[in-house]
């Protein structure tokens, strides 16, 4: 299998190659699989806290409970979207914009593996969010 060194090496004319899918397809699945057993030790995390009669260990339990929940909710929105690039690659549209069709790029793909947008495209619906919420 490629590493990372020879996908970032690898000429643009082999973008998207089957060996760069299948290191991608690999990549995708070992974080879909401690995505799985960190929401299932999360959850465990969850069920195990007690209410205690102390008012600080009560304060200092809620303040961890919430970051608990919000570990949860991030990685629960997370696991779809492993899943939605791996179909992707299944489909052969991984590593293009949804938008534009162009090349999203080694390099941000390595970054963040489940991007649909390349940087430009990013770029732009960042700026349109700006200037809506400003607006």
């Amino acid at each position: 299998m490629l590493t990372r060194e020879q996908m970032l090496a690898a000429p643009e004319d082999e973008y998207m190659n089957e060996a760069q899918r299948e290191f991608f397809r690999s990549l995708l699945e070992e974080q879909a699989k401690e995505v799985r057993e960190s929401l299932a030790a999360a959850r465990a995390q969850l069920a195990s806290f007690e209410n205690e009669p102390d008012e600080l260990d009560k304060a200092a339990i809620e303040e961890e409970r919430r970051m608990a929940l919000r570990f949860l909710d991030r990685q629960t929105k997370l696991l779809p979207k492993i899943e939605q690039a791996i179909k992707r690659i299944d489909k052969d549209d991984f590593g293009y914009c949804e938008v534009t069709g162009e090349e999203i790029g080694i390099k941000r793909l390595l970054l963040r593996p489940t991007a649909t947008l390349c940087a430009e495209e990013k770029q732009r619906q960042e700026m349109k969010e700006r200037n809506f919420r400003d607006n």
